[in-house]
């Protein structure tokens, strides 16, 4: 699925959607995407429910969720939508950023995390990393967000580390720090294509459906041991 997801990138352009209560909100974000060959915003919505509905009839690649919401806030929107779409990426967009609020946003299923004070330059960088299956935070954000998840590990988790190979575990460790498939590759000497392959087998050992919730789930296992503060 993800592979696919890639291939078409290079063909038609990617299928955005906008959640934003706030007609202003969804006029800057619109505005930020546009003029750009590679994204598309298909749809807009004001709430969880028009988003899921929507998310029927538009099939969008990637959705711009706000966390605060009138009814169903934007966390429990991104669990609803991910249980029923789980190929649908989600960034939330919020005012602050917080560690705790994050881990909240990963866990409901989000893959990335942007604030609402983000330039043009790093929401466009932000999506087409998610679009590219990996994992748009700062590393310092992601060290308190692993730190955090190390801390709440659920330890009846049955997942053995042995379903891993050597090479999975050492760019599952890379991907848990926030690094992209880039700086894998060099890091390992590999191709990125061979990082790709190995972190969509990752994907599927660990039964998650992106690159952030394979990080949030090694740590959750106690496979992956978070950087250092």
């Amino acid at each position: 699925m993800r592979g696919e997801k890639e291939s078409r990138q290079h063909t038609v352009p990617a299928r955005i959607m906008i959640v934003d209560d706030h007609a202003l909100a969804r006029e800057g974000l619109r505005a930020m995407l546009a003029h750009q060959q590679d994204l598309a915003v298909v749809a807009e919505a004001v709430d969880a429910g028009e988003a899921r509905a929507l998310c029927r009839r538009e099939f969008p690649d990637l959705i711009l969720m706000d966390v605060r919401m009138p009814g169903t806030d934007g966390l429990a929107a991104t669990a609803a939508i991910k249980q029923e779409f789980p190929a649908i990426s989600v960034i939330v967009i919020t005012m602050y950023e917080n560690p705790d609020y994050l881990l909240q946003a990963i866990r409901a299923g989000a893959a990335g995390y942007l604030l609402k004070s983000a330039a043009t330059r790093e929401v466009l960088t932000a999506v087409r990393q998610v679009l590219r299956g990996e994992f748009p935070l700062r590393p310092g954000v992601a060290a308190h967000l692993l730190q955090s998840l190390t801390r709440e590990r659920e330890r009846q988790a049955t997942l053995s580390e042995d379903q891993l190979t050597p090479r999975e575990h050492a760019v599952l460790r890379l991907v848990a720090q926030g690094q992209t498939n880039r700086v894998i590759a060099r890091t390992l000497n590999v191709s990125v294509g061979t990082v790709k392959l190995h972190v969509s087998q990752i994907i599927a050992k660990l039964g998650v459906s992106d690159r952030t919730q394979a990080a949030v789930r090694a740590v959750e296992l106690g496979l992956v041991t978070p950087p250092p503060l």
